[in-house]
């Protein structure tokens, strides 16, 4: 497997791997994304292989304590060689390397890979956003980074 090297980044390294990623239609724009992060602690990360971006990870502080897992993907040609996974444990080893002590993260029905990876890394179920569509059912995940539980 070739070697998968995660680098923090620029909203704008990011933008331009998330128009790439079909599931996201370019729902935001970069605008969107700088106002989004704006005043707020950000965690913006890039996964390389083979020295091309290939996948991202992008979150930001919700309060001194909660770290939000905003947006991420991997483009098509590189899924299923554990990027998705290198992402994650970056971005939750920098979330508690920074004092927070949980990350939030909110997906949908139809990502059933995301929900999969986050429930085996210890993500608990927490809220469920109910839409016209079930596969656009909105599913809020929490991890607790700083004990074994994820008790509030």
């Amino acid at each position: 497997m070739p070697a998968i090297n995660v680098k923090h980044a620029t909203v704008e390294d990011v933008h331009h791997l998330y128009t790439s990623l079909p599931e996201f239609s370019a729902l935001h724009s970069l605008q969107d994304l700088i106002n989004r992060l704006n005043n707020k602690e950000t965690c913006i990360l890039v996964a390389y292989k083979n020295e091309k971006p290939v996948g991202f990870k992008l979150g930001y502080a919700l309060s001194d304590t909660t770290f939000y897992s905003w947006l991420g993907g991997v483009l098509p040609h590189s899924r299923r060689d554990g990027i998705a996974q290198v992402l994650l444990h970056t971005q939750e080893d920098w979330a508690l390397n920074h004092g927070y002590q949980r990350i939030e993260v909110k997906t949908r029905n139809c990502f059933p890979a995301m929900l999969i990876m986050l429930i085996k890394n210890g993500y608990q179920l927490s809220e469920l956003e109910v839409a016209d569509n079930i596969a656009d059912n909105r599913v809020r995940l929490v991890k607790c980074l700083t004990h074994g539980t994820n008790d509030k």
